[in-house]
């Protein structure tokens, strides 16, 4: 037999990266982790490790999200698991975007020594509106920006010296005229 045709047969081991939207619920989140684990299983693969990152911030906008919650699958098995795992991932409302890629070739499942505590998924809940994130009012300029120099702040461009009484900056004379 050579090395090709023992490779046909062999389990190999795969990691798959998936974003949640950031709205999604404790009970959606571990729905999908649920079902995950159940395919997995169902194919004849064995899961090894589960791990929520939490939520971050994208490179860029995916389906109009800035924001999405990355959780992290390794588990091992025959090829179609994958093709199956993905399937799975792209009919779910809540997964954004995913990705697996093939760790090893030749894994045995049965030496697989799996702790329970590594397979267990925990859901984090995100705070509503955290650190950083703009609003859509700050965005569109409607809102002063902490981090922007003060000159940049006013919506029209003037200063507090330069603006009259009445907020519409006209009128307003130096005093050293």
């Amino acid at each position: 037999m050579t090395d090709t045709q023992a490779a046909i047969g062999t389990d190999r081991e795969y990691e798959t990266i998936f974003i949640l939207r950031p709205t999604a619920t404790k009970e959606s989140s571990e729905s999908i982790s649920t079902r995950l684990t159940d395919v997995i299983t169902r194919e004849g693969g064995k899961l090894t490790r589960v791990e929520n990152w939490g939520r971050r911030r994208l490179a860029y906008p995916v389906a109009k999200q800035k924001r999405g919650v990355y959780v992290y699958f390794k588990y091992a098995g025959k090829g179609g698991l994958v093709a199956e795992v993905e399937r799975n991932l792209r009919m779910l409302d809540d997964v954004v975007k995913y990705q697996t890629v093939k760790v090893r070739d030749a894994v045995n499942l049965g030496t697989l020594d799996v702790p329970a505590e590594d397979v267990k998924f925990e859901h984090i809940e995100a705070p509503p509106d955290p650190e950083g994130e703009d609003s859509l009012a700050r965005e569109l300029g409607l809102e002063d920006r902490p981090d922007r120099p003060e000159h940049l702040s006013r919506a029209h461009g003037f200063d507090d010296a330069e603006m009259s009484e009445d907020g519409t900056g006209e009128g307003a004379e130096d005093e050293d005229e």
